[in-house]
């Protein structure tokens, strides 16, 4: 028989080591809701050129030399062009896709190519398979321009063989090629588009469009009028978006092709726009959100969501 003492004994006992288990016992940290993003590896640093300036950016060529390659226009998926790419840097580049017009050919674009290349880009100036391609099509074309750009870098015979950085692409359009660029910047692929007097028709994406985007606009354009077109278009793009309007004061359709008197004006915030949401480079976000545009007499208006 137990004597009482043992009993509160034997009774006491679990009690003891339950209390000396729960003291020993650390609870596991209660996850992070928001671990935000994970953090870049390798080299994030994308960088290149010298720090801009106004000049710098207005002057008719970047600081690398440009070659190029031409593309057969029996290439599958769009209709042809001509590769430009720097010469005399080193490290992958972003690719731009730049796709013309209704009834328009490679030539009306092409300006863009060097210009942009130059700068530290490899950029693709295209036709396209047809002339009366509609700008569903011309957003297809581009999204293949650019595959076919990352193709020839990953091949080991290729002038720009490891140049590109799949990651880091962005499209341009004129006319119905700026529907297309639009059409195409309403999905997740691109880092930056610019569409040129963008024309489009029927429903669209553009409230879902998150890339950033800079739509230049020609004051008196006749055929893509800019208020059913470049104005509404870039309305419809959520407010949240990194974009810009840049119009251009009494210009015509083709009044942001490329050359002529805008020509400066052109460059410095089309390359500004491709550095700053291609390569991340804010040292050219002063010419996107810093000075007074309007104050520029060739700009009849300027739009922005800054600060980026």
């Amino acid at each position: 028989m137990k004597t009482p003492a043992l009993v509160k004994l034997l009774v006491a006992l679990p009690v003891m080591f339950y209390s000396l288990s729960a003291l020993s016992w650390t609870p596991s940290p209660t996850p992070d809701p928001d671990p935000g993003p994970t953090p870049c590896e390798g080299d994030c640093d994308f960088t290149r050129g010298p720090n801009p300036s106004s000049s710098y950016l207005e002057a008719s060529s970047g600081p690398y030399n440009v070659s190029t390659i031409n593309v057969s226009s029996s290439v599958s998926g769009f209709g042809g062009g001509t590769v430009h790419y720097p010469q005399g840097t080193t490290g992958t580049m972003g690719a731009i896709a730049i796709v013309p017009g209704f009834f328009a050919a490679e030539s009306s674009i092409s300006w863009w190519g060097p210009r942009l290349a130059s700068h530290g880009f490899v950029v693709i100036t295209i036709a396209t398979n047809s002339i009366f391609d509609q700008p569903g099509s011309r957003a297809t074309q581009l999204g293949r321009a650019l595959d076919h750009v990352i193709s020839l870098s990953n091949s080991g015979s290729s002038s720009i063989s490891g140049m590109v950085d799949s990651n880091r692409v962005a499209a341009m359009g004129w006319s119905m090629g700026g529907g297309g660029a639009l059409r195409l910047a309403s999905g997740t692929r691109l880092s930056a588009a610019i569409p040129l007097a963008p024309w489009n028709t029927g429903g669209n994406d553009f409230n879902e469009i998150a890339t950033p985007t800079l739509i230049i606009a020609c004051e008196n354009d006749g055929t893509a009028p800019v208020n059913s077109h470049a104005s509404p278009f870039y309305n419809r793009i959520p407010g949240s978006t990194d974009k810009a309007y840049l119009e251009i004061n009494n210009g015509g359709h083709s009044c942001a092709n490329g050359g002529g008197s805008n020509a400066g004006l052109l460059g410095k915030y089309g390359v500004s726009w491709m550095k700053r949401f291609i390569d991340v480079d804010t040292r050219y976000s002063q010419f996107l959100c810093g000075p007074n545009h309007a104050a520029n007499s060739a700009i009849s208006e300027y739009r922005e969501t800054c600060n980026y």
